[in-house]
């Protein structure tokens, strides 16, 4: 199909699947239980970190960490106790488990006292035209506090050939306009025109099949590519292809 015919065809599919329906089947439902921003940012970002696999299982082990941290995510960051981290104690999804769970709080508690926040890293180091640096120099501030090796490779780094699709998905969540009552368009100084496509085994097999992407593996060079080719059907709302390429892989099997 031309170009102009993609465009209508994907447009389509975004009405289709960026609405309230998607949440009952995604994990940006975690975070829509909450109504505070600092909540909903550290639900989110918790949320995102485990998402990868069976995506009821990722929603389900999403509710019992909401529970573990007492259904207040900002409040367990900021004011929890050794006792409370202990509490932690089982907590697993795939390869993330107590341990690198314990450093999550412990880092986003600094996070949140020394750097302004999530949204303040992110707002503070935005690159020009891509938040792709951005999530690298994220990385590092994350990781400022003593930890165990086994837990970085649970923050992808873009600079080091990650596409970083969970993360990329998070900003998603916090910087696209609430419009449609999905993302929460809670970051208000970061232009949605910087947001890349959170990409993985779905969106990168619609995109391939649709002429959008090239590249084999789905790494950074492919985010780059993929990114390019988003951008110029709808520079200021890129990412909101996201819904139409994993809705073709993931309900239509396209």
């Amino acid at each position: 199909m031309t170009k102009s015919e993609l465009k209508v065809f994907l447009d389509e599919k975004v009405v289709e699947y960026n609405n309230p329906e998607f949440l009952e089947t995604d994990p940006i439902q975690i975070p829509h239980l909450f109504t505070q921003k600092e909540d909903i940012e550290i639900s989110g970002f918790l949320t995102a970190t485990i998402a990868w696999g069976n995506r009821k299982s990722i929603i389900n082990n999403s509710h019992k960490l909401m529970e573990k941290m007492g259904q207040s995510p900002y409040d367990f960051v900021l004011n929890h106790t050794d006792d409370d981290l202990e509490n932690l104690s089982g907590f697993v999804h795939r390869t993330f488990n107590e341990i690198d769970l314990r450093y999550f709080i412990r880092s986003l508690k600094n996070i949140y006292r020394k750097h302004n926040g999530l949204e303040g890293i992110f707002t503070t180091h935005q690159d020009k035209n891509s938040l792709q640096p951005t999530i690298s120099i994220f990385k590092k501030i994350f990781f400022e506090l003593p930890y165990e090796q086994r837990t970085t490779k649970h923050v992808s780094d873009p600079l080091k050939g990650s596409a970083a699709k969970r993360i990329n998905m998070f900003l998603r969540w916090m910087v696209r306009d609430a419009a449609t009552n999905v993302d929460f368009g809670i970051w208000k100084d970061i232009s949605a025109s910087k947001l890349s496509c959170p990409l993985d085994v779905h969106s990168g097999n619609v995109a391939r099949k649709l002429g959008l992407l090239k590249r084999k593996q789905n790494d950074a060079k492919a985010l780059a590519e993929l990114d390019k080719n988003l951008r110029k059907l709808d520079p200021l709302d890129p990412v909101k292809y996201d819904f139409a390429l994993f809705g073709l892989g993931v309900f239509e099997k396209f």
